[in-house]
């Protein structure tokens, strides 16, 4: 995940770079006479690699636009305050500074995606980041497991 403006501009600096590179891989492969589909089948894992970097750069960008993941079952809960953290533009410093805990409890608490967090914890994120955060709740058709919510 992406958490602030320099990694961004790496990334995006990044996927500009493989994209040349990339192509000059694939023009190589074909002029040693390598067919369609074993040059489709070498690219392949580093498209993949690609297309993840690409996504993670969307999402950024969609959380600069303010426009965040749904939550299902307080799933995501860690990666919604990072991204809330990050479309509200402040720096894990300044909401350490907020929160009264080291830059360094910060880090590490996004990096783990602030896995076990507390509800009172979380409040006092949202609280340190002047938001609050509304649900709703719908009911899950008989037969439905949790994990399928996400689907509807």
């Amino acid at each position: 995940m992406i958490r602030n403006e320099q990694e961004y501009r790496e990334a995006v600096a990044r996927l500009a770079a493989e994209k040349k590179r990339f192509d000059e891989h694939r023009q190589r492969l074909i002029d040693d006479g390598v067919k369609a589909a074993g040059v489709e089948r070498v690219m392949a894992p580093l498209i993949s690699f690609h297309e993840q970097l690409r996504e993670e750069v969307e999402h950024y960008e969609n959380l600069k636009r303010r426009k965040f993941p749904n939550l299902q079952n307080l799933k995501g809960l860690g990666v919604l305050l990072v991204s809330l953290r990050i479309a509200s533009g402040m720096s894990q410093r300044e909401l350490a500074a907020k929160l009264e805990v080291h830059e360094s409890q910060v880090s590490r608490d996004e990096r783990n995606e602030y896995h076990g967090v507390t509800v009172d914890r979380a409040i006092k994120i949202l609280d340190a980041l002047g938001l609050k955060l509304q649900t709703s709740v719908v009911e899950a058709p008989l037969g439905t497991e949790a994990r399928d919510l996400q689907n509807i």
